[in-house]
């Protein structure tokens, strides 16, 4: 196993980000941040950390260019998911080397990501590489967990540090194995959140004297029809990059059948809904994903009714995690749920707790291009491709200034090895040929973009 330079101080850097035990709640990342500035210090440059809140830190750095051309901004989060010590076969915290992988929580999310920025950054900076762009740097606070204590603060309060034409970020440019061919995902989208409640009302009284007018049997027949409801499929052109991609790919049978969906705008209801319960398309893995993508979705994920086993409560309460594509917001999202509950909709009200707006990026552009390219030949025969993210990252407080966010942390994964399986996981690792193979790509990116 051969490493770079690059990729050695890549993998020293992870480990001493991982040994920093920013489990959020409650963050401290302040330590971290301290840590970062203080590299970046000694190789000449000149960080500033903001403290957002109590304990919680940030650190941005800036590689001046002439200013031929707008800044680009890498940016990752130093706060990480909680672990279950008891559940991992090394300290979690120890940025631990076994089998030819670092492990530790963050490992992938993301401090894996924030240590190949780094060592990139710091890289172009001892090399004093001519730059027409500025390069900012950028380790924040707060990404998961809603009480937007890091970035979102720096983007209201410190806009200028931060404004940037391009942005790199987390998730996308991991390899992706199917069918024995390569793929890489590279975000240009990520859905957005809406949390609900579907409150059902009733009679209460002793539990005793069963009536049909009981809130929790409203809650249930609602939630039983959500299981099986049809939401109508919504094409956007992340998606339908995304489907068309994997069928040049894939070819055969199943490429069709991810054409015919591409291009379901064209079809009737019916027909769109015998492709989604095709079963090659069931077969491959692939359906529950690309059903995301392309559809608003509903899951609920908690439930609350009476305080006494015999009192029939007043009001019951699911709590629902909804995801909205872009294009979409509330009320088109509440539409979409009152017709989905059908009758069951009478019995019960919904309720907004909070929305977080869906994002998407024109894959079209030079920086993209710079991305495939890139790719390709780091990894002949690979098919990069645009991608949406089910879930939210902080793209959603720079899309704000007006920046292009694509999430790009190129990793290599083996066969049989997917990204998504080991973040937040148990054992949460990064091989260190990944992540070596990945600061090569990231570099190249970052090196011809700006130069």
């Amino acid at each position: 196993m051969s490493t770079t330079r690059l990729a050695a101080e890549a993998v020293e850097l992870l480990q001493n980000l991982i040994r920093f035990d920013t489990s959020n709640p409650p963050g401290n990342e302040m330590p971290a941040a301290q840590f970062v500035a203080h590299i970046l210090r000694q190789n000449g440059l000149e960080p500033t950390v903001i403290e957002t809140a109590p304990g919680r830190g940030n650190v941005i750095a800036r590689l001046k260019g002439t200013g031929a051309a707008a800044p680009l901004l890498l940016y990752s989060h130093l706060d990480v998911v909680p672990v279950e010590r008891e559940k991992w076969s090394v300290d979690p915290f120890g940025g631990v080397i076994k089998d030819g992988y670092v492990y530790g929580r963050g490992a992938l999310d993301m401090k894996g990501i924030g240590a190949m920025q780094l060592a990139v950054f710091l890289a172009l900076a001892r090399a004093k590489t001519p730059l027409a762009r500025d390069i900012i740097f950028a380790m924040t606070a707060d990404e998961e967990t809603s009480a937007n204590q890091g970035i979102g603060i720096l983007v209201e309060k410190y806009p200028e540090l931060l404004r940037a034409e391009y942005a790199l970020s987390e998730f996308g440019g991991f390899s992706l194995h199917l069918a024995g061919k390569t793929f890489y995902p590279v975000q240009t989208a990520e859905k957005g959140t809406c949390w609900m409640r579907l409150r059902a009302k009733g009679r209460p009284g002793h539990a005793s004297v069963p009536h049909n007018d009981n809130a929790v049997i409203h809650l249930g027949r609602a939630l039983a029809k959500l299981q099986t409801a049809q939401t109508p499929m919504h094409l956007t052109q992340t998606a339908r990059g995304y489907l068309l991609a994997l069928a040049d790919g894939l070819g055969g049978g199943l490429a069709a059948r991810l054409r015919a969906l591409a291009n379901a705008g064209k079809a009737a209801p019916r027909e769109v809904e015998a492709m989604w319960n095709d079963r090659e398309l069931v077969a491959s893995g692939l359906r529950d994903e690309l059903y995301a993508i392309t559809h608003n979705t509903f899951t609920p994920t908690g439930l609350r009714a009476g305080k006494a086993t015999n009192v029939i409560p007043a009001e019951a309460d699911a709590v629902i995690d909804c995801r909205t594509l872009p294009g979409c917001d509330a009320n088109v999202i509440k539409a979409e749920l009152m017709a989905a509950l059908g009758d069951a909709a009478n019995k019960v009200e919904i309720i907004v707790d909070s929305e977080s707006p869906p994002l998407e990026f024109n894959p079209d552009t030079s920086l993209f291009d710079l991305i495939r390219k890139t790719i390709t030949r780091a990894d002949p025969g690979a098919i990069p491709m645009p991608y949406m993210l089910t879930g939210a990252t902080d793209a959603k407080h720079m899309a704000k200034l007006g920046t292009i966010c694509y999430g790009f942390s190129p990793m290599k994964f083996a066969a049989g090895e997917r990204f998504t399986d080991l973040v937040h996981g148990h054992d949460e690792r990064v091989a260190i040929d990944s992540l070596g193979w990945g600061v090569e790509v990231l570099r190249d990116v970052v090196e011809k973009f700006c130069a």
